[in-house]
């Protein structure tokens, strides 16, 4: 998949996290522009995959990366709300992707 998901499961996933994590820093007057950069490369990259494939790209960067580490270090230290914080209800409404995705 390119560009921008269309599948119902993909637009599900990225309207979600576009709510709860990628919106309130793009939409913000006082997030930094590296954090708003990151946000927007993070949305290419998601942008790309399956719905499969963008639940591993969100564990992977639960898990910590050596880039999501610090990324989700500077998005706490900014104020804004992190993957981190909505893995529980993540993984509620997307549980049968979630757990085909965590076994890969």
């Amino acid at each position: 998949m390119t560009g921008h998901p269309t599948g119902s499961r993909e637009r599900a996933i990225m309207d979600y996290l576009h709510l709860h994590v990628f919106d309130p820093v793009l939409n913000s007057s006082h997030a930094s522009d590296k954090l708003k950069r990151g946000i927007r490369l993070t949305i290419v990259r998601m942008s790309q995959r399956d719905a499969d494939g963008m639940l591993s790209y969100y564990w992977s960067a639960l898990i910590g990366t050596e880039k999501s580490t610090p990324f989700a270090a500077e998005m706490r230290r900014e104020g804004f709300g992190r993957f981190e914080e909505i893995v529980d209800d993540m993984r509620e409404r997307f549980a049968p992707t979630f757990s085909r995705t965590f076994r890969r």
